[in-house]
């Protein structure tokens, strides 16, 4: 089967090839808008035109880029079966992107770039160390963190800034705890974070910002082989040894990195935004501990902040939503406009009181769902009612910097004001 499924995507590339030539994604400077409106937002919401576009056609060419058809699949049905079909598409993009595609690189890999079977190898690897009895562990710590940055956000005062003070930190030091990094490295990996989410400069930025923090997970890799901590790194090589090499075990922590920090920051920013704009909501967080997982599960869905999921390139001709799709183009789900699909009685609103999905979508589905998903909501459902009890009177006090054409979409600044009860707390 494995040899079968490198033929055919042997066969696929080759066709890209004869059509487009050699391409190298990590050399394109800048993407064209009739690429990325779809990752534009007004403020919580995606485009008018992504949901017209959902209405009259829930797949369609989006576009043709370096000789590549795009489709652009909107609906939630179609989205499901896109991301759940086990053979039909490849998430390996590192044959065209150049040298960083070389595994000897170590720029480019992890589960989100990785077909069956590597990636069901490499999963089986990671997931023992996400379910809810080792996630349990980490809780105390999570709470410890956020009251930490709780602190921090009391004592900058009148200069508060949720992003800077709180969203960012709090994850970034929970993904720290967990990858086991040391403390006083940790400024330095800090500075690789967002940017490889932006595709304001293309490839080059984006791909540029995955190189620098691949290669540093690399060095730590190979430090942890000499002697392993109590991290995920530390205990996937004392279970598994040197079956699993350095290049595939950074790529683990580059996806746990990937998944956990950036989309919980904006989650946490993102909805802290919305929740404010709500006040009974964000006092109900505070003072009724039963509403905390519905609200948080709606915000999920609401924001999903993860607007497309990993590109799929097809393997071979196939039909999907009426649409009939090439091998070698490309597919792209996106994920907010599918978790709004008026077809499954959702829209653009937030209900704080809606009945969650069984399955939630702003984490992808099937086999390359986030792995990390249950982090992620334990995060939410610790942070957000924590915020609000501290600071019930919390309020924005200049408009929020939306951020533009990233696949993560996000805050990169929201300034507030603490309120009295803060100012009492504190004296």
């Amino acid at each position: 089967m494995a040899r079968l499924t490198g033929r055919i995507q042997t066969r696929v590339r080759e066709r890209l090839m004869r059509r487009v030539g050699p391409m190298d994604l990590s050399k394109v400077d800048r993407v064209p808008d009739r690429l990325v409106w779809p990752l534009m937002r007004d403020r919580f919401d995606p485009l008018p035109r992504l949901g017209a576009l959902r209405e009259k056609a829930p797949v369609d060419k989006l576009t043709s880029f370096l000789g590549i058809d795009v489709w652009l699949v909107t609906g939630d049905a179609e989205v499901r079966q896109v991301l759940s079909h086990p053979t039909a598409f490849s998430n390996d993009i590192r044959p065209y992107v150049g040298s960083r595609g070389d595994a000897s690189s170590g720029d480019i890999g992890g589960l989100g770039f990785t077909d069956p079977p590597d990636h069901t190898r490499l999963r089986k690897l990671l997931t023992p160390e996400f379910t809810m009895r080792r996630l349990g562990r980490l809780r105390p710590r999570i709470t410890g963190i956020v009251d930490q940055q709780l602190d921090a956000l009391a004592a900058a005062g009148d200069k508060a800034e949720l992003v800077r003070d709180f969203a960012f930190p709090v994850p970034f030091q929970v993904i720290c705890e967990l990858l086991g990094l040391p403390v006083e490295e940790r400024e330095t990996f800090r500075s690789l974070a967002s940017a490889r989410f932006d595709v304001t400069y293309g490839g080059a930025g984006a791909l540029g910002a995955i190189s620098g923090s691949r290669e540093y997970l690399m060095d730590f890799t190979r430090r942890q082989r000499l002697d392993p901590g109590d991290g995920l790194v530390g205990q996937i090589i004392r279970e598994q040894g040197d079956t699993i090499n350095d290049f595939d075990l950074a790529g683990l922590a580059d996806g746990a990195f990937t998944g956990g920090l950036e989309t919980s920051a904006s989650m946490l920013a993102l909805g802290t935004a919305v929740l404010l704009e709500r006040p009974e909501v964000y006092h109900r967080l505070a003072t009724e501990p039963e509403s905390v997982d519905r609200i948080v599960e709606e915000l999920l869905r609401y924001l999903s902040v993860v607007q497309v999921a990993f590109p799929r390139f097809a393997k071979q001709d196939m039909e999907i939503g009426g649409r009939k799709i090439s091998g070698g183009d490309v597919v792209m789900c996106h994920l907010t406009a599918a978790g709004r699909d008026p077809r499954m009685g959702l829209d653009d609103s937030f209900d704080p009181d809606r009945k969650p999905a069984a399955t939630q979508l702003a984490f992808g589905y099937g086999f390359h769902r986030c792995v990390g998903a249950e982090l992620a909501r334990m995060e939410l459902r610790i942070a957000f009612p924590a915020l609000a009890r501290r600071f019930p009177d919390l309020a924005a006090t200049a408009p929020s910097e939306f951020r533009h054409k990233s696949i993560v979409y996000g805050l990169d600044s929201m300034p507030v004001r603490l309120g009295t009860a803060a100012a009492v707390n504190g004296a």
